[in-house]
């Protein structure tokens, strides 16, 4: 199995239903704007923020039925197909099929978006998801940067905001006690 060290198109143009009939990739690939494109494999920072800030989102979220995080889960909405590193919605919205379980396919916009940026990955690819992701009806999105140790924030239609340091990051309001400066963020890096 081919492991993606850089971001790579598989092909050059392809309709979303077929698209839809693919294999499955590792690591996953994505359906933007008629092209497919896979995404990195994580390394160790990336890999920590997204376990540790799942963790944090899920103790919160699932006992008291608020929320949950989902790693890597594909979604499929508006034409395009993507892969969030994590991909949060509140427990009202989460996809369920007859049984009560979550469905399989996801076909609707999360309430909340989150990447990390590795060093490889082009920050204007992320920063169009998460802007298609805002526009088709997400609430917020994250974009972190573990190199520079900053997050952009989007929300609603206001422009993206840079946070750093001691700066509080907005959460969905069903999360009133999920507080996070970006410092706290960062230092769950820390072993």
């Amino acid at each position: 199995m081919a492991i993606a060290t850089q971001p790579q198109t598989l092909v050059d143009s392809i309709s979303l239903a077929e698209f839809l009939t693919l294999p499955e990739t590792k690591p996953a690939s994505e359906y933007i704007n008629g092209k497919v494109y896979q995404k990195l494999m994580p390394q160790g920072k990336h890999s920590t923020l997204q376990g540790r800030l799942m963790y944090l989102i899920n103790t919160r979220g699932e006992s008291n039925r608020l929320g949950y995080a989902f790693p890597k889960l594909r979604c499929t909405f508006a034409g395009r197909v993507i892969v969030p590193d994590l991909t949060i919605f509140e427990w009202k919205n989460i996809p369920l099929d007859q049984n009560g379980e979550v469905q399989n396919r996801i076909e609707i916009p999360p309430d909340w978006i989150i990447e990390i940026l590795s060093p490889e990955q082009s920050s204007i690819r992320l920063i169009e998801k998460i802007s298609f992701a805002i526009k088709n009806g997400a609430k917020l999105g994250w974009l972190i940067d573990p190199i520079d140790r900053k997050v952009l924030v989007f929300e609603g239609d206001h422009l993206p905001e840079l946070k750093e340091d001691d700066d509080n990051l907005p959460t969905l309001k069903v999360f009133p006690d999920l507080l996070i400066s970006v410092r706290d963020l960062f230092n769950l890096l820390t072993f």
